[in-house]
């Protein structure tokens, strides 16, 4: 992907991003987080309604990356969308953390709730 097709979509809407990480993950089937030397995964705090934990998401490595490039410390990880759906967000629903769907280039992000993200997945992954 081009510099140009990588910055138009990260200068996308929020709920435009969201699309698009849906059409990509139900394609490629897998997500991507950030993880640092010491394998522990980017957990962001937002002081939004009263404060909370959130887990950022990526459709690709290249969107990753060029989130935690200003981070040196920071690294794109891949998690099989089988192990994210049936692992990963039931244990952030368990941890009381939400998730940030693909934070763009403002640094805007769509939050959602573990249990509503499994269901777009899933509802996303009948179409193919």
């Amino acid at each position: 992907m081009s510099n140009n097709d990588l910055n138009a979509i990260l200068e996308l809407d929020c709920e435009a991003r969201f699309e698009y990480f849906l059409d990509v993950v139900g394609e490629e089937r897998e997500v991507w987080i950030l993880i640092n030397s010491e394998e522990h995964f980017l957990k962001l705090h937002s002081e939004d309604q009263g404060g909370f934990e959130y887990l950022p998401l990526w459709p690709s490595a290249e969107f990753a990356e060029a989130y935690a490039s200003a981070e040196d410390d920071l690294k794109p990880h891949s998690i099989p969308l089988p192990q994210f759906l049936n692992r990963w967000l039931p244990g952030l629903a368990k941890d009381g953390i939400e998730v940030g769907v693909f934070p763009g280039a403002d640094k805007s992000v769509w939050i959602t709730e573990p249990d509503d993200l499994q269901q777009d997945l899933r509802d996303e992954l009948s179409r193919f």
